[in-house]
């Protein structure tokens, strides 16, 4: 997998299997079956793909492909959630917000709707809401480096005061840890970098060992052998009811996907 090069060029990642596996199998988010048919619209050599190939390939659903011009067009992708019975979708936040404002209610029709990438809009989130639907609104947070997601986040209800939504809790077999500078867990609700452990973590980067070396480290926290973890760069904290929500970058980067 590549990653979506925000910080110039797209790095190769190598991802394991069992990365993948712990993706769509008894995920603890997405239960995936034989009625189940999921689009299958990413570029194939980016994380989102993973999802939406191997979910419905490894649960006995379907693959439907969607063409870039359907994709890109929200009438064409309205009457392709009809007609082949689509239900469930992945956008990134920009697609999201698009297809929100010209076709919700068709979005509202769908099964499992997730998506992430980029900062939320709540208004988006809250339009798609008053549709009735869909049944399952899941906001989705993962670096390429940890296997396309790695918390999830069942959204229900925007809040007044609200400003941002929770990127969740860890999906199954992935473990997250807040931690600060030294890497030492920080207290419940003090900001630190998110750093994730578990079956997703990518074996390191493609002919860059150097820069697996700076990310990717053993991890201190479990008993595991070998077991490691990746530095996300990414600042959180965790909400009293045990969510994670995004802060900022601790380098002032912004992921673009």
């Amino acid at each position: 997998m590549y990653t979506s090069g925000s910080t110039g060029i797209p790095k190769g990642v190598l991802v394991p299997h069992q990365a993948i596996s712990r993706l769509v199998i008894n995920n603890g988010y997405a239960k995936i079956g034989t009625h189940d048919r999921v689009a299958f619209a990413a570029n194939p050599a980016f994380d989102a793909s993973t999802f939406e190939v191997w979910a419905p390939l490894l649960n006995g659903g379907s693959v439907v492909v969607i063409d870039t011009d359907t994709f890109t067009d929200s009438h064409r992708l309205r009457d392709a959630l009809d007609r082949y019975q689509i239900t469930t979708l992945f956008l990134t936040t920009a697609l999201f917000n698009q297809f929100v404002a010209s076709i919700g209610s068709a979005l509202a029709k769908l099964t499992y709707l997730l998506c992430g990438g980029e900062q939320e809009n709540l208004e988006s989130f809250s339009m798609l809401m008053k549709h009735g639907g869909p049944d399952n609104l899941i906001h989705c947070y993962g670096p390429t480096e940890v296997t396309t997601f790695a918390t999830t986040y069942n959204v229900t209800k925007i809040l007044n005061q609200q400003d941002r939504l929770p990127i969740g809790r860890p999906i199954s077999n992935t473990t997250t840890y807040v931690l600060d500078q030294y890497r030492r867990p920080v207290p419940i609700g003090c900001e630190g970098e998110l750093y994730i452990g578990g079956a997703g973590v990518a074996n390191g980067y493609l002919n860059q060992s150097a820069l697996t070396a700076e990310r990717f480290f053993s991890n201190p926290f479990t008993k595991q052998p070998d077991a490691r973890m990746y530095k996300t760069g990414d600042l959180v904290r965790y909400l009293p009811d045990g969510n994670l929500i995004f802060v900022s970058r601790n380098d002032h980067q912004v992921k673009i996907r």
